[in-house]
């Protein structure tokens, strides 16, 4: 297993940025001289993270108060076939009391970059609650369907169009897509739902502070999702968001922010 450091990602910038700040303080010569330039450092090439498998580890809050943790994980399963899981568990304030605890996973398969989601589950477990429901993407038939603790009209087939994702899958197909001044559409159909998602990249990266950590991050933000807003932050080199922020009425509600990552 090959631990990858946060803390190792995150020094480059930040050296650079202080290289610049050493000759800015350099003694002025005595004698008159002409203006200089100062020297420009190039701008970091973006590049999307290739598919591979690894464990992502997020300190979750919720109304900005810490609750829990969260897990994502992306699985090789064996030639085209991937997973994707990620699972939220409530440890603090009300949603301890819940004992909530959320687990989502996609089984897809990778076809000449696209991702194809052939089978989907979602179950929710608390004190006052359990509920599970699963899916399944027929491409043949050219279907999905639901099954399990779902509502009678969200258990119906839905007709499958060409690049429709999972609400997972759409984390990963931004980290895939996403370029500085991009816009991303995608299809979304889960949980018996069809909706189309529509997010647009920042024309540039930003700083961004996660915990004790600093990054070069790239937003990506939801542009229809009307008063619930869904905001991303993506970094070089990183296979998984640094940050995911659902906000509800101009509130945010939850935030997961990375803590650590491995490949698998």
């Amino acid at each position: 297993m090959n631990t990858t450091s946060l803390l190792r990602t995150t020094l480059l910038l930040p050296l650079a940025v202080l290289a610049c700040a050493g000759w800015g303080q350099a003694t002025a010569p005595a004698a008159p001289a002409p203006a200089e330039v100062a020297p420009v450092l190039p701008a970091l090439a973006w590049e999307p993270p290739p598919l591979q498998p690894f464990s992502a580890t997020y300190q979750a809050f919720f109304k900005g108060k810490e609750a829990g943790d969260a897990t994502m994980q992306v699985t090789h399963t064996g030639g085209s076939q991937w997973r994707v899981d990620m699972q939220v568990v409530g440890r603090r304030g009300f949603a301890s009391v819940l004992g909530l605890n959320i687990e989502q996973s996609t089984v897809f398969e990778e076809r000449s970059g696209v991702y194809a989601p052939l089978s989907q589950s979602t179950v929710r477990k608390g004190l006052f609650l359990g509920k599970k429901a699963v899916g399944t993407y027929n491409w043949q038939a050219g279907t999905a369907q639901w099954s399990g603790d779902v509502e009678k009209k969200r258990a119906q087939p839905i007709p499958l169009q060409a690049g429709d994702q999972s609400a997972l899958l759409i984390n990963l197909a931004i980290m895939r897509d996403a370029r500085p001044g991009a816009a991303m559409h995608y299809r979304y159909v889960d949980m018996g739902k069809v909706r189309q998602h529509d997010y647009q990249a920042a024309p540039q990266t930003e700083n961004v502070e996660v915990g004790d950590l600093s990054y070069n991050a790239l937003r990506v933000y939801r542009t229809n999702g009307g008063n619930n807003e869904t905001i991303l932050w993506i970094a070089n080199g990183v296979p998984t968001p640094v940050r995911i922020l659902q906000r509800e009425d101009g509130e945010d509600r939850v935030d997961l922010r990375l803590i650590e990552y491995q490949g698998v």
